[in-house]
């Protein structure tokens, strides 16, 4: 009977871990793709703007009238575009990051009941004179449960220290390209 019940549980365990490997598997390539349609999307864009600018580059006579196609405020959309860009990126990676969170929370609440229900009824069917072991195997087996919320714990740090990390790249950025912006205005008004 305690095969059996052992048997029945880890076949279920497998076939959720095996669950949670497939959606997982299945949200990073819907991030795959999201982040592929987002790079076409900008560099059509990219191919479009530069060929018009290369159209009236070609049109231009007067070298002056070519640098002032690319002025600081033609910097300032180009920047605006990138930034953009990142934010889109950022978006999708952030969805996808809640969504595994939430998957990874899912899998350790589900384990820990299965783990729960699997140990109550395997201590159930002990036979008599068995209640040093099952009273030993217990103890154990309330430290292992303490391992889940440690597990989760790891899982959420480790996704809020990407977001922040993710955060700080586009705060940089975005104060590497407004300085630049800047220093070309102050070169064209010379």
């Amino acid at each position: 009977m305690f095969q059996n019940t052992l048997n029945t549980t880890l076949t279920n365990a497998q076939a959720k871990s095996l669950e949670s490997a497939q959606t997982i598997a299945t949200l990073t390539v819907q991030s795959a793709e999201a982040i592929a349609a987002i790079n076409y999307d900008a560099a059509k864009e990219v191919a479009t703007t530069a060929q018009a600018k290369s159209a009236k580059l070609i049109q231009l006579k007067d070298p002056k009238a070519a640098l002032e196609m690319f002025d600081a405020e033609t910097a300032q959309e180009a920047a605006a575009h990138v930034v953009g860009y990142q934010n889109k990126v950022n978006k999708v990676l952030r969805k996808n990051s809640k969504e595994v969170v939430s998957l990874i929370d899912s899998v350790i609440d589900d384990s820990k009941t299965d783990l729960i229900k699997f140990v109550k009824e395997a201590t159930t069917q002990a036979p008599t004179g068995t209640e040093a072991f099952v009273s030993a195997f217990n103890s154990v087996f309330e430290a292992t449960l303490k391992s889940f919320d440690q597990a989760r714990a790891t899982s959420q740090d480790a996704y809020a220290n990407f977001e922040k990390s993710v955060d700080a790249a586009m705060s940089s950025f975005q104060g590497q390209v407004a300085p630049a912006t800047k220093s070309r205005k102050q070169i064209a008004a010379e």
